[in-house]
């Protein structure tokens, strides 16, 4: 398992659950990877000699980004311990594309209980708390809806 890594902007002990795609830098929350954003700049590749084999090679060492693929990936999200209740990238991506999430983010009142949600310390009983706000449910349904479509239920007929 890897370990906590504290954050690379605010310096947080054990609270960077992500990565920056460019130079992996780790950081905790959006406010944060806005800072490191803007001034991130990336590692230079390591090992000269072996630059060009890993960017001709689609599998080798070098990161996605460099090499046209998708700029992050799963373990840039997640840590190990998330693991168990990870989505697949395929079903995330389906929430980039639905137009309804998107009608739905267009609210600035969701947008910033999203934002609320991002900088809390207690996570979990502000997610409680705004369970009961309609807006909120009506968000959280949608994506369920994108990431797990209802099974049809099996009716007998009478």
């Amino acid at each position: 398992m890897r370990a906590p890594r504290p954050c690379g902007v605010c310096g947080a002990a054990g609270a960077a659950k992500y990565r920056c795609p460019r130079c992996a830098a780790a950081y905790c929350s959006v406010p944060c990877c806005r800072i490191h954003r803007e001034r991130c700049t990336p590692e230079p590749e390591p090992e000269p000699g072996r630059s060009a084999a890993g960017q001709a090679s689609p599998g080798g060492p070098s990161r996605p980004a460099q090499q046209g693929a998708s700029p992050w990936s799963v373990e840039d999200i997640l840590t190990e311990d998330a693991e168990q209740d990870r989505v697949p990238l395929q079903k995330l991506k389906l929430l980039g594309e639905s137009e309804e999430l998107r009608g739905l983010l267009l609210n600035p009142h969701l947008r910033q209980l999203l934002l609320t949600i991002d900088q809390a310390e207690d996570k979990s009983s502000l997610m409680k708390k705004y369970m009961q706000e309609p807006l909120f449910v009506e968000f959280a349904d949608c994506c369920l809806r994108i990431v797990e479509p209802p099974e049809k239920e099996n009716i007998l007929p009478e």
